[in-house]
């Protein structure tokens, strides 16, 4: 079932949510004051308004205690603008406010007013590239907690014809894998007597500096 979602603010992080939320099959309602930025939106998501969203009686009439979830995308050019909307989401009763921050003072101040998700894309954005050039090997991977990651590798050319009771990956590199990638196929719940092949992509999860030693060894 979808969910009905707000997005406030259509620069570019805006615009790329509501865009993809909308691809994935939910409701999205865009908000924005800026007129072309509304125009430049209408006709890709299903309801584009311009409007204030400091403005509590606009919020209202656009039914924001029915919304899911919201974003409150607004970028540096108004930082008392999100801090206010998230003010006022909050006191709607919108059960999830997502912000965006653009530095520790105003993520702080998003906290302290109701945010229950803040945060910062152009700082994560340059974590993940720091990563993903520093450790090539490592394809995808996802934060499960500050110690533990999921992540897809390119498994080494040593594990080729090995299965995974003779690498002892576990014991060796303190790592789990949970399924492997073979051409089109996801191989979940391995028998451990499987044999990797080449080109294999291994997924596993455990702590990053271990994730990154096996990476290494690709």
């Amino acid at each position: 079932m979808a969910k009905q979602f707000a997005v406030i603010g259509l620069g570019v992080f805006g615009r790329n949510v509501a865009l993809q939320l909308k691809l994935l099959g939910q409701e999205v309602l865009a908000i924005d004051m800026d007129e072309q930025l509304v125009n430049a939106t209408a006709g890709e998501i299903e309801t584009v308004v311009r409007a204030d969203a400091t403005d509590e009686g606009a919020l209202r009439e656009l039914h924001f205690d029915a919304v899911s979830c919201a974003v409150v995308a607004i970028g540096a050019e108004s930082i008392e603008a999100s801090i206010l909307t998230t003010t006022l989401l909050r006191q709607i009763g919108v059960p999830q406010i997502v912000a965006r921050s653009v530095n520790s003072l105003h993520a702080r101040a998003l906290r302290a007013v109701g945010a229950h998700v803040v945060v910062r894309p152009e700082e994560e954005m340059g974590a993940r590239l720091a990563r993903r050039l520093a450790q090539p090997n490592v394809l995808e991977r996802i934060e499960l907690g500050p110690d533990v990651e999921l992540a897809e590798i390119e498994s080494p050319t040593e594990f080729v014809d090995r299965s995974l009771v003779e690498l002892e990956v576990r014991r060796k590199y303190a790592v789990s894998v949970v399924a492997v990638r073979r051409g089109d196929r996801i191989l979940a719940n391995l028998d451990s007597s499987e044999r990797m092949r080449s080109g294999d992509t291994l997924v596993i999860i455990g702590a990053p500096q271990a994730i990154a030693k096996l990476a290494s060894r690709a």
